[in-house]
């Protein structure tokens, strides 16, 4: 029970299950998605492990094991819940900003991997010609994801200064 058990709990539960099957049909396992997806939603900072079984009606070991990868992937942080030896797993607001960091430097390995299978295929050979374009897919990646988060880190920055006027009083 997310939010105490008031009536927005039908509604909560229909959330978590509707923006983890939105995830799982891009690629994520549908347990983590699940995990993440009641963390994103829980009212307070973290649930615990025991909390997320509960909510989900699942076992301590798909609990488990959904967490391990979340946080292998930066989707979540564990903490420690004060006086307890319980983990608190949380999904900060910047989960999405962290797992695009780790995509960067996995397009680096990406783009070194196509870059040796251009030079062992040879560059006109067909398979060395379909590298070649996703390399320049690649480094055109590479070179534009850092500034979008750049600009996403000032904006997010002065929102939370107050200072983004924009669509406020109209001088924005």
């Amino acid at each position: 029970m997310l939010d105490g058990g008031t009536a927005a709990e039908p509604a909560v539960a229909e959330f978590v299950e509707r923006f983890a099957s939105s995830m799982a049909a891009s690629g994520l396992p549908r347990m983590a998605s699940r995990v993440f997806a009641t963390l994103m939603a829980a009212p307070s900072r973290g649930l615990t492990a025991a909390q997320l079984k509960d909510t989900l009606g699942v076992s301590a070991g798909a609990v488990s094991g959904a967490v391990r990868w979340l946080a292998q992937v930066g989707f979540i942080t564990r903490s420690t819940v004060a006086g307890t030896r319980q983990d608190l797993y949380i999904a900060e607001s910047d989960s999405f900003v962290n797992l695009m960091v780790q995509d960067i430097r996995a397009l680096r390995s990406w783009r070194n991997d196509l870059r040796d299978g251009v030079a062992a295929l040879g560059a006109d050979s067909p398979a060395g010609r379909r590298m070649a374009e996703a390399l320049e897919f690649f480094e055109f990646l590479e070179g534009e994801l850092p500034g979008m988060l750049d600009r996403w880190q000032e904006l997010r920055r002065r929102r939370r200064e107050g200072r983004d006027g924009a669509g406020r009083d109209g001088t924005g």
